[in-house]
């Protein structure tokens, strides 16, 4: 009998403290909340606090997938952590949540040092390790504080991130495997490198360590203050980069499953900000009720963004059995990746 891989659960944690556009536009005058929530579709986003690490934001995501009740911790046999917040340089993250979550030490960990198309990825990873019988319950980790890389006078970038971290089980799918369905698969995936520089903390590790360079203060034309040690965007090259290959993505897709974009229920994007995902729906053509946006309460989560879109998606019946959905994560890197959930 094949074995099939399937999403058994999903849970998220937030961090506590909230950042509103009206502290924002406190520091940013010409940027006033309601302008703030118009360009970017976010009200507000979470921030972690001084000392809370990325893998504390996976460690409360996961107790929270465990109390659920579908999985527990003694079932998790591989531990993958997709952040680009590590808590060191070495060891990986995934190993120090394996101890801290309880999790045998008959378990596979490892880190994923990819962000916005790291959860399609990580999907893709637990499904051959599942599908290849080397585990049977794979936890896959996803958190960021991407607040920690940011300069608090960069407008362009502080109006969009947010913190967060989710938890997703996949395990052997317990449905008969005759219907001819994945329930994850397939997949598409995409790396253009020379867009690197567009999205990037330059200095801080081996290439450019920091220095007394690095820290100094330099404003753009905008306004926006940074160093080299903060993250820096090019919005309109990160928005020519998504218009261009995220329709060939889910095109290809499409043609690799032998499907028709008809056939897709919910197309569930990067939520990268509002702007950008109704200029992608447009230039897809697929209609409102079937892309999502989500992005109000939590802004840009990263790796998180897909699956926090799925549990919500999920809480609301929106996902529910029989429907199928179409991934797509894209951004730092390039990279970009995509895949079909059958529910």
């Amino acid at each position: 009998m094949t074995t099939r891989a399937a999403l058994l659960d999903i849970a998220s944690h937030l961090p506590d403290t909230v950042l509103a556009n009206d502290e924002l536009a406190a520091l940013y005058p010409e940027w006033p909340a309601e302008k703030i929530l118009a360009k970017t579709g976010i009200r507000e986003r979470r921030i972690a606090a001084d000392g809370e690490t990325a893998s504390d934001l996976a460690f409360h995501a996961a107790r929270r997938l465990f109390a659920q009740g579908r999985v527990s911790a003694a079932q998790v046999d591989f531990v993958i952590l997709c952040t680009q917040a590590p808590d060191y340089i070495l060891p990986a993250s995934a190993c120090l949540l394996q101890h801290r979550l309880g999790i045998g030490t008959h378990a596979g960990a490892f880190d994923v040092n990819l962000g916005c198309s790291g959860y399609v990825y990580g999907l893709s990873l637990a499904k051959g390790l599942v599908e290849t019988g080397a585990a049977r319950c794979v936890l896959l980790l996803t958190a960021d504080t991407y607040s920690k890389y940011l300069h608090p006078l960069d407008k362009s970038v502080r109006t969009l991130f947010g913190d967060g971290a989710t938890a997703t089980a996949i395990g052997i799918d317990s449905r008969a495997a005759g219907d001819g369905i994945e329930p994850i698969g397939p997949f598409v995936f995409g790396t253009d490198g020379r867009g690197a520089p567009n999205l990037m903390v330059r200095a801080g590790l081996f290439r450019e360590p920091r220095s007394a360079d690095s820290a100094r203060e330099h404003e753009d034309a905008s306004g926006n203050v940074r160093t080299d040690e903060h993250l820096y965007m090019n919005g309109a090259e990160v928005m020519a980069f998504s218009l261009a290959e995220v329709p060939r993505a889910a095109e290809r897709l499409l043609e690799r499953a032998g499907l028709a974009r008809e056939d897709i229920d919910c197309f569930v994007l990067h939520q990268a900000n509002r702007f950008m995902l109704e200029a992608l729906r447009k230039k897809m053509k697929i209609p409102e009720d079937r892309f999502p946006i989500l992005v109000e309460h939590t802004g840009n989560t990263v790796s998180s963004t897909l699956p926090l879109a799925l549990e919500q998606l999920r809480g609301e019946a929106r996902l529910a059995p029989g429907t199928r959905a179409m991934l797509l994560g894209f951004g730092v890197g390039y990279s970009w990746a995509g895949c079909l959930l059958n529910c």
